[in-house]
């Protein structure tokens, strides 16, 4: 991952309701960024055709981050169509197991599968509550999902900065690491819990880093891009 450009690792979050907002900031942010993320917000909006017009509109490329999760049959219908409408990355839950993934993995044609693996907005007091075993940190959760998507064919997983050098330093170069919650030292970490600054997440090893309201809500959305571009250079330096 070495050779991509410090702002092409840049995941921008398209975390808006609307495909005015969306056509926006795309037009703004297309030379700044790597890539934009469609969500659930976003998709519930405006529907599949959302991710062929940010595409034509952003010429970047699409993480479209809908965290499939449910039965091995459907998740497959879910990524075969996902993969015709052109998304590069597709995510999809770990916590129930190798066979939905795997029908993922085998539905995804040229898209790429991310396994979810702890949300960065769960901290390890909410595990009793979340029926997770009291024996789990998030670190060693993250590895045993890590370990679960590897298996199933999954290209790499979607993990907070805090557990990215685990993963590293377990799967090596090649197993692709996303990171969300990603902050600014001077931002405010809204419903995050383990957020991590960029230069903290690519020091960890992350490929690509998720920004969203660092950015958004910038009063100068490029020139928060462009700092954020600064600290992912001073990190693979």
């Amino acid at each position: 991952m070495s050779s991509i450009s410090p702002k092409d690792r840049i995941i921008f979050a398209l975390d808006v309701s609307s495909v005015n907002e969306a056509a926006r900031f795309t037009a703004l942010l297309k030379d700044h960024v790597g890539m934009f993320k469609v969500g659930l917000e976003l998709f519930v909006a405006a529907g599949p055709a959302i991710i062929k017009a940010v595409r034509e509109n952003g010429g970047r490329g699409i993480f479209l981050d809908l965290k499939f999760h449910d039965i091995p049959e459907t998740v497959k219908g879910a990524m075969r169509s996902a993969s015709t409408l052109g998304a590069d990355l597709v995510t999809v839950h770990t916590s129930d197991g190798q066979a939905m993934m795997k029908a993922a993995v085998e539905a995804a044609g040229a898209s790429r599968v991310l396994g979810v693996t702890v949300l960065t907005s769960l901290s390890a007091d909410a595990f009793p509550e979340a029926g997770i075993d009291k024996n789990f940190t998030p670190a060693s959760l993250v590895l045993h999902r890590a370990k679960s998507a590897k298996e199933a064919g999954c290209a790499g997983i979607v993990c907070s900065g805090q557990e990215a050098r685990a993963i590293r330093d377990e799967y090596g170069p090649d197993f692709l690491i996303v990171t969300p919650g990603v902050r600014l030292a001077d931002d405010a970490i809204g419903d995050q819990k383990r957020v991590v600054t960029p230069f903290e997440a690519v020091k960890n090893g992350a490929d690509y880093i998720v920004v969203g309201r660092p950015i958004r809500k910038a009063a100068d959305p490029i020139e928060a891009a462009k700092r954020i571009a600064g600290e992912i250079e001073k990190a693979v330096r």
